[in-house]
């Protein structure tokens, strides 16, 4: 996804403004008092940043919260609490943070971009798209906003927006390869499988050492049936970077694809070994299990995806079908109605349909 405001970015927002308190004049008991109040808040944004340094990012957001409830006009603060949120994953808080400190300084293109990243990362596009025009119309040269925004318009199937927006990101930075990327993305989505395969080996040819450029037209190769090629795609980028899981992931699918099952397995393992909240390394595993008609391995495997992925009905569906097969009805039963009903909650048609077919084999 597009990238955070950096730790030092964050550092800087938050300690880098002087906080000047206000004297009543001829009052000193006040003075006294806001002296001790700046005295405390100078601490807290001390010790806050040594936590964050650290890594220790719940305490830094307590000391940073402490911080806001003695200067909660402090725009800066705010939106460091939201910044430590998002590196947590927690983009829900980050985006009512963004907010809080929109309210205090709307006039902040940063807070915006921020704010439209965190939405995005939630899922919320209409309101992400939105942030990052603010985000432009403060600062109309700032490129990440242009890209965030190519990236919801996407997603949105506004390939026409998304286009526009990406025009103007090679002409404010012809050397960017993430605008090339998604503008592939784009073609790729729209199915124009040929232009996609010409755009993006152009690209390739112009970065060559862009992995995400390479998983891009080895994609567009293997949706268009040609494996080798895909596959050769995959192995260059593989050697570029022989630790990217979508690599990985890529490559176990194309075994998968031509029926190379033990070394796809193999791979995926390896995958959800190092990477053990992937449902997708976990999804294969269990799809080959269930193929080799290792009922009992696929059974294991399934719960543990339901754990990383409980709200999709998927791994509950495979569950039933692997409990089946083991001949545990009840079990495969009790599996197959909560799948239907998370299908019925995501109003998935066809979901119900295969749900219902395999109960009235019971």
């Amino acid at each position: 996804m597009i990238s955070k405001l950096t730790l030092s970015l964050l550092t800087t927002l938050i300690l880098g403004s002087s906080i000047t308190p206000v004297f009543a004049s001829g009052d000193f008991p006040i003075i006294v008092s806001q002296n001790r109040n700046k005295e405390q808040l100078d601490e807290l944004l001390r010790r806050g940043r040594d936590y964050v340094d650290k890594g220790d990012y719940q305490r830094a957001i307590a000391t940073y919260e402490q911080a806001a409830s003695l200067d909660n006009d402090n725009a800066k603060i705010f939106s460091g609490i939201a910044y430590l949120h998002g590196q947590q994953g927690n983009y829900q808080a980050a985006v009512k943070y963004y907010q809080k400190a929109l309210s205090l300084d709307s006039s902040n293109p940063n807070f915006y971009y921020a704010l439209g990243d965190s939405l995005a990362n939630i899922g919320d596009n209409n309101n992400a798209a939105s942030a990052y025009y603010y985000a432009i119309q403060l600062n109309p040269q700032f490129v990440k906003s242009y890209i965030g925004l190519g990236v919801v318009l996407l997603r949105q199937e506004d390939y026409e927006g998304a286009a526009e927006a990406y025009k103007r990101v090679i002409a404010l930075a012809p050397n960017n390869p993430e605008a090339f990327a998604i503008m592939g993305s784009s073609l790729l989505q729209q199915k124009q499988l040929d232009e996609a395969l010409q755009y993006l080996g152009n690209a390739v040819e112009r970065f060559p050492g862009d992995v995400d450029l390479r998983l891009l037209l080895a994609t567009a190769y293997l949706q268009q049936g040609q494996l080798e090629l895909g596959k050769e795609q995959l192995k260059r980028a593989e050697r570029i970077d022989s630790r990217n899981t979508k690599i990985q992931l890529k490559i176990a699918r194309v075994y998968e694809v031509q029926d190379n099952l033990d070394e796809a397995l193999q791979i995926y393992r390896r995958v959800s070994f190092f990477n053990r909240k992937l449902p997708e390394a976990y999804a294969g595993v269990g799809r080959i299990q269930l193929a080799q008609k290792d009922y009992l391995g696929a059974i294991i495997t399934y719960k543990d995806l339901i754990e990383i992925i409980p709200q999709n009905p998927e791994p509950y569906y495979y569950l039933g079908v692997a409990f089946k097969e083991r001949n545990r009805d009840k079990e495969a039963k009790k599996a197959l109605q909560y799948a239907k009903r998370l299908y019925q909650e995501y109003e998935n048609t066809e979901g119900i349909k295969k749900v219902d077919e395999l109960l009235k084999q019971l």
